[in-house]
């Protein structure tokens, strides 16, 4: 997905002189070909994530458009003061794009896993968030949010499924609707282990890349059934409670633990029960 971040970046900034980039030094050779045409338009700032916040909202205030990019729980978990107070109290919009979601740097420990990002992000007003699941979703809602008159945030993932969605901002996809009692509600790259976990199963399958908004009106259609909420981090299933008052919304995972292994993005997801074999033997001990 970095790929097509710095894709879209480059394209976006040879249309719209205001677009910039500021890195957490991170990215900072792939984004050597942005460097090459638009030298005075990338900043790499280093490893000081809260000030990386301060300057972007300094940026937006003089009328620019900045990408602030760097590792999800440092630029997210770590400067959520200076998010909330320098961008969103001041009205002052910035595109916050991270790598590193949930357990794509598994090899380095639970320091370096974010689980809580987009709650945080969720809670904040002013805000819009997004986690995409694919290359393509990734690279379409920067393309068509970069603008925004709120801050933005982009989660992105190194593990990024290949199924094809609805790309368009705030809107959900149904990808499976057999009439059943049971809907199993998904977010982000984990759908490349949902999907297959759920094949096979009578339920119904819903997926969203944008948490906020959320697509109030799709969740609706399916609030008289039990939802079962699949997702890697935070935030997923609070939205849908808050949207779906009264309504029968399970959690499936739970993400209230340290994860202390070292070693693949799998070897973290089969701790918290995320892989498909996990996943599938889950909601049909509910279903059954």
């Amino acid at each position: 997905m970095r790929n097509k971040f710095r894709d879209a970046a480059l394209e976006l900034a040879e249309h719209d002189k205001d677009v910039c980039v500021i890195l957490g030094d991170v990215s900072v050779y792939l984004f050597q070909s942005f460097k090459d045409k638009f030298e005075d338009r990338l900043y790499n700032m280093g490893i000081c994530e809260n000030s990386l916040i301060s300057v972007a909202a300094g940026m937006s205030s003089r009328g620019l458009k900045p990408f602030v990019h760097t590792i999800a729980p440092f630029l997210t978990e770590r400067s959520i003061e200076q998010i909330k107070i320098d961008a969103c109290y001041n009205a002052f919009p910035i595109n916050i794009v991270t790598c590193g979601a949930s357990f794509d740097y598994s090899w380095d420990g639970a320091t370096h896993h974010c689980l809580s990002d987009l709650e945080n992000f969720r809670m904040l007003p002013n805000t819009e968030v997004m986690q995409p699941g694919s290359e393509k979703e990734a690279e379409d809602l920067i393309k068509s949010r970069y603008n925004s008159d709120v801050t933005s945030y982009f989660r992105l993932s190194d593990n990024p499924h290949s199924t094809e969605v609805d790309t368009t901002f705030g809107v959900g996809t149904v990808l499976k609707d057999e009439n059943a009692n049971y809907t199993v509600v998904t977010s982000g790259p984990i759908l490349k282990n949902v999907l297959p976990a759920v094949s096979e199963l009578n339920v119904n399958l819903l997926y969203f890349h944008t948490l906020k908004p959320i697509d109030e009106r799709l969740l609706d259609k399916y609030r008289d059934t039990k939802l079962l909420v699949v997702c890697d981090a935070f935030g997923l299933f609070e939205t849908i409670c808050d949207v779906l008052q009264g309504a029968s919304i399970f959690n499936l995972v739970q993400l209230n633990k340290f994860a202390g292994c070292y070693g693949q993005v799998d070897d973290a997801r089969n701790e918290y029960g995320l892989t498909v074999e996990a996943l599938n033997a889950k909601i049909r001990s509910l279903i059954e």
